[in-house]
C-alpha cells in the first residue's frame, strides 16, 4: 500500500472542520464500504485537563472527525477511550468532565469508556496475557487520534503510546508497564488502526503526559502508518527519535525502517517544527521511575495497602507533590450552570471564543442565551483574553485546571 501522510495546518473550529475534511476525502478509498460498519474513534483523555492544556485530544477535531464520517452516511460511530486509572480507580468520569459525552450527544454517537468493556486477551512479553476492549477489537474500522506530546517514561506519546488506553481497566494497563516500549507494541501489533489523525493544534512539551506545558504547533497529522508518523512527529518536536523508547522499540524489531526515516527526512516542515522541552522529572521521581529499578516500585504499587494509601487525599498529595504522581485526583465535580457576559470587556475583532467552541455557536452573541447548544467544555471561557466571558457555578476540580495553566492557556490560544 503506498504511504499516505498528510501534514495540515488549522487554527480555528472552522478551519479544522474544512481542513480535516478536504484531507480525510484523500483517503476515502480506505472507508468501509458499508455504511452500518462499526467505526471506533479512539482519543486521548489521559485526564480531566482538556485539550487546551496538551493533555488531551482537542474536542474541536473530533467533532470534525465524526461530522466528515456522519455526512458520509456512516451511522454506527463509538467514540472511546480507557481512561487513566487513578481516575478511573477514584471513581472520577474523564469523559464527562472532558464533555465527551455531551460532544457525542450533540453528534447522536455512543462515547464509551473502556474501562468497563468486555475484553480480548493479547500476547505481551514473557508469556504475560492482558486484555484490550472489544470495540477495539471488533471495529470494522479504527480511527486512533492521540494528543502529541513528551511523555517522562516513553519519551514522547503519540500513535503507538495512544493504544494503551484500550486496555481494559487498572489491572491490565499496569501490566504495560513490565516492559513499557515493547507491551506497547504488542498492544499496536494487535489492534493496528486503519488511521492514525494527530491532534498537534495544541501539543505538549517538558514534563508530559500531564504535568507538562502546552504549545500551540497548529498541525493535525493524518497517514497509515505509526511508526512513520511517530517519527515524523519526533521532527516535528526536534526530538531524538533515540529518547523515544516505542520508537527504539521499533527500529529493534524493524517496524521502524530506513524507508520510514527516509520518507520522513524527505518531508518539508518549514514552519511546523519547534524545538520541545524534553520530559525531565525531578531528581526523586526519575530515580524512582527508571527502567532499572521500576520492576521494584511496580511491585510495591501494586499492593493492596499501597493501593489503599493512594486512594487517601493526603497519601495523594504526597505522591503529587514529590512528582510521583502526575495527575491530583480532585473528587469535587464542576457545577455549571452557564456563563456571563460582559460586553464592555469584549475586545473589538477578537473570535477567540467563536474559533475554539467545537459545536460552532455564534459567540459572543449567543453566550448567554438559553438551550444555545453549548455542551459546556469552556474553552470558550479559557480562552477569553479579556475576560468578557464569566463563569457561573462552581469550579470544583476546574480549579486545578485554572491553577495551572489559566494564563499560559490566554497567551497561546
Amino acid at each position: 500500500m503506498p504511504v499516505k501522510l498528510d501534514i495540515v495546518k488549522a487554527y480555528s473550529n472552522a478551519e479544522i472542520s474544512l481542513r480535516i475534511s478536504e484531507a480525510l476525502k484523500r483517503y476515502a478509498d480506505l472507508l468501509p464500504a458499508s455504511k452500518s460498519a462499526k467505526i471506533v474513534i479512539k482519543p486521548n483523555m489521559n485526564s480531566n485537563m482538556n485539550a487546551l492544556t496538551g493533555n488531551t485530544t482537542d474536542l474541536r477535531l473530533v467533532g470534525a472527525v465524526v461530522k466528515f464520517l456522519k455526512d458520509g452516511g456512516y451511522r454506527d460511530i463509538t467514540i472511546c477511550e480507557g481512561t487513566n486509572s487513578g481516575f478511573y480507580r477514584s471513581g472520577i468520569s474523564v469523559i464527562s468532565r472532558l464533555a465527551y459525552d455531551a460532544l457525542g450527544k450533540h453528534y447522536g454517537v455512543k462515547v464509551v469508556d473502556l474501562n468497563y468493556s468486555k475484553k480480548v486477551d493479547i500476547d505481551f512479553e514473557n508469556g504475560v496475557k492482558a486484555s484490550v476492549a472489544k470495540e477495539c477489537v471488533e471495529a470494522d474500522f479504527f480511527i486512533n487520534m492521540p494528543k502529541l506530546k513528551t511523555h517522562f517514561e516513553a519519551g514522547m506519546s503519540v500513535c503507538l503510546k495512544n493504544l494503551m488506553g484500550c486496555l481494559v481497566g487498572q489491572e491490565n494497563k499496569k501490566k504495560t508497564h513490565l516492559n513499557l516500549a515493547r507491551n506497547i507494541l504488542n498492544i499496536n501489533k494487535r489492534l493496528k488502526p486503519d488511521l492514525h489523525i494527530v491532534d498537534a493544534l495544541i501539543a505538549m512539551e517538558g514534563l508530559g503526559p500531564t504535568r507538562g506545558t502546552p504549545v500551540r504547533t497548529g498541525v493535525v497529522i493524518i497517514g497509515t502508518d505509526p511508526y512513520l508518523i511517530d517519527y515524523v512527529c519526533s521532527r516535528i518536536a526536534e526530538f531524538d527519535y533515540k529518547k523515544v523508547r516505542t520508537l527504539n522499540a521499533a527500529e529493534e524489531r524493524g517496524l521502524l525502517t530506513k524507508d520510514h526515516k527516509r520518507f520522513a527526512d524527505s518531508i518539508d516542515l518549514k514552519g511546523t517544527k519547534r524545538k520541545f522541552k524534553e520530559p525531565i522529572a525531578n531528581s526523586f521521581a526519575s530515580f524512582i521511575h527508571s527502567p532499572k529499578r521500576q520492576k521494584y516500585f511496580l511491585a510495591v504499587r501494586n499492593t493492596a495497602l499501597f493501593n489503599r494509601l493512594c486512594s487517601t487525599k493526603f497519601f495523594g498529595s504526597i505522591l503529587f507533590k514529590t512528582g510521583l504522581r502526575q495527575d491530583n485526583f480532585i473528587k469535587e465535580e464542576m457545577k455549571f450552570e452557564g456563563f456571563s457576559f460582559k460586553k464592555e470587556l469584549c475586545k473589538a475583532g477578537c473570535t477567540k471564543c467563536a474559533d475554539y467552541c467545537p459545536v460552532g455557536l455564534s459567540l459572543p452573541r449567543d453566550i448567554e442565551a438559553k438551550n444555545n447548544g453549548c455542551i459546556g467544555c469552556q474553552y470558550c471561557f479559557l480562552v477569553c483574553p479579556t475576560g468578557a466571558i464569566g463563569f457561573k457555578g462552581k469550579l470544583g476540580f476546574m480549579s486545578e485546571q485554572l491553577r495551572q495553566y489559566e494564563k499560559i492557556t490566554k497567551e497561546i490560544a
